[in-house]
């Protein structure tokens, strides 16, 4: 189903500018001329992205925002200004804005900013091992009942309302991020931006503006000030994932940060104070890179004042169980099927089977299991499980 896009903005050109560009795109699209009337939308229909101008006939677009988030706390939101005033770009993130855009608008990066907001909420939204409960604050919880899990909770529940840096460890697919979003949740920063960065996913000359902004003119293409995530998380956490694959230089100027609280924009050598909870995490041995060479011991010993590492779901299989009865429970009503739970012959194969995507895999093969089963199988059975599950199982 395609995504919904609210353009909010008292010129029909543009409003019709930008819908002809994103329906080109396949986006259902809604437009209002002012903040009522798109706050009346949005309690008539369904709308997965805002695009708002901050400049409205009746009401100031940050109050919009969050107006709008408050009604739906799932909501993308993207502003867009002709003034481009860093103070509203920050107090716009601050609110839970995505990202600030000045006019006239890019159609290309306006797509990807949409595109990228839409991906990162699903993937936060299908995170391994999350429950998420209604409401203005979303509280999530971590699924497991084994010993190892209940020593990270409760280094979760004893850190988390603390400015003191976390370095999570832990091999692919384990619930690094949740455990990240748990730590955010749980602190007096939890009214304010999470914002995830996936390091590994955005080219060493990309990165540096992303997480610390730029001023106009600072690179080509440069046509105004952009704000990178350190001061988009301002006030909140801000978690890097995969940290083991920053380059030098980055590394270089994420010390800099940890010591001064402080960032300077790409382009510019004014000092912007930051106040981040920085929660970092990587599948990569960091101790292994800092005598490598590829990592500087400095900042690793920065990054690590709280270590918290998750083990591999083959190495605590009592937390397969509930796990499973979780995605059975997410996915059977989704997929319009009975199931309601596993038996204990289905169970005992996915408790032998190794997991080297740990809970990230569990989920798919519970998805494909329940998918693929007769609409009317009320039971789990050995036989819905994938086939590469059933042959390593009982070759043991």
């Amino acid at each position: 189903m395609c995504a919904t896009v609210l353009i909010v903005d008292d010129e029909e050109n543009i409003r019709r500018v930008l819908s002809m560009g994103l329906k080109k795109n396949g986006y259902h699209t809604l437009t209002a001329s002012g903040g009522y009337q798109a706050l009346k939308l949005l309690d008539e229909a369904h709308c997965d992205v805002m695009v708002s101008d901050v400049v409205l006939p009746d009401m100031n677009g940050l109050e919009l925002l969050r107006h709008a988030r408050e009604k739906n706390p799932d909501l993308i939101v993207v502003m867009m200004t002709a003034f481009g005033t860093i103070p509203a770009a920050v107090e716009a993130m601050r609110l839970g804005a995505v990202d600030f855009l000045t006019k006239p608008l890019d159609m290309e990066v306006l797509r990807k900013v949409i595109r990228n907001a839409l991906r990162d909420r699903e993937r936060a939204l299908t995170t391994p091992g999350v429950r998420r409960h209604t409401g203005a604050r979303k509280a999530v919880e971590f699924i497991g009942a084994s010993s190892a899990i209940r020593e990270v909770l409760q280094v979760v529940e004893r850190v988390a309302d603390t400015r003191t840096t976390v370095l999570i460890t832990g091999e692919s697919g384990t619930g690094k991020e949740l455990i990240a979003r748990m730590l955010h949740e749980k602190s007096r920063r939890a009214n304010a931006p999470f914002v995830a960065v996936s390091c590994a996913a955005i080219p060493e000359t990309l990165l540096e503006v992303e997480l610390f902004g730029a001023v106009k003119g600072a690179y080509t293409g440069a046509e105004s000030d952009r704000v990178g995530k350190f001061e988009a998380a301002n006030g909140g956490t801000l978690f890097l994932d995969e940290i083991g694959d920053i380059p030098p230089l980055i590394q270089v100027k994420l010390l800099r940060v940890l010591q001064e609280r402080e960032i300077e924009r790409l382009g510019s050598n004014k000092p912007i104070p930051v106040d981040v909870r920085l929660v970092a995490a990587t599948n990569r041995d960091l101790e292994q890179a800092v005598q490598e060479g590829a990592f500087r011991a400095d900042l690793f010993y920065r990054l690590q004042v709280v270590h918290i590492h998750l083990p591999p779901l083959r190495e605590r299989i009592e937390d397969i169980p509930p796990l499973v009865e979780h995605f059975i429970q997410k996915y059977a009503p989704e997929n319009n099927r009975a199931m309601q739970g596993g038996s204990d012959e289905a169970l005992q194969l996915l408790q032998a089977y190794p997991w080297p995507g740990n809970v990230r895999e569990l989920e798919n093969a519970i998805e494909s299991a329940v998918v693929l089963a007769p609409p009317d199988a009320t039971t789990l059975l050995p036989e819905h499980l994938p086939p590469q599950i059933r042959r390593i199982s009982a070759s043991k």
